[in-house]
């Protein structure tokens, strides 16, 4: 849209835009019957649908982000000082972390990959699967490794 230097908005050549948008709207329109015309309404119905949804999604990838993270300080911070493997996988934060299920799996491999840290035992839990080989056991860059191309393969991003 023009804009006149001295007063802001060139209103009447916006007029004259407009109105010329409105007749090759209505142009547009009149070139269509009833049945295409409900099935552009339609479609731009779905597609507000899938905004909507998408909105929905979001906002519980964030909330299950912050759930997670949250859990995660909470088992970091009440663990500090304890060696045994066993006894941190069955901290309640823990075992809640394995109860969010396969949505956290890209969390865990993205919490694995930049902090390392001992998810391999929730990683099993919640997959079901064990990608690593008996010869990388004990090793923990190995294990790492193994799991991150477990990920990978499966499709998950992180």
């Amino acid at each position: 849209f023009g804009i006149n230097g001295r007063s802001g908005y060139n209103t009447e050549n916006l007029t004259t835009k407009i109105t010329v948008m409105r007749e090759l709207i209505q142009q547009e329109l009149e070139k269509f019957d009833r049945e295409q015309l409900k099935q552009v309404f339609e479609f731009i119905e779905q597609l507000s649908l899938s905004q909507e949804s998408a909105i929905a999604r979001s906002h519980e990838k964030t909330e299950l982000e912050t759930t997670f993270h949250s859990l995660v300080e909470q088992w970091k911070s009440e663990t500090r000082g304890i060696s045994s493997t066993e006894q941190m996988s069955v901290h309640p934060a823990y075992q809640q972390i394995i109860g969010m299920g396969r949505d956290v799996i890209p969390l865990l491999l993205r919490e694995l990959e930049n902090n390392s840290g001992r998810w391999f035992w929730a990683l099993k839990s919640i997959s079901r699967e064990e990608p690593v080989t008996p010869e990388q056991r004990g090793k923990t860059k190995e294990m790492i490794a193994a799991w991150l191309n477990w990920g990978r393969e499966k499709g998950y991003k992180w």
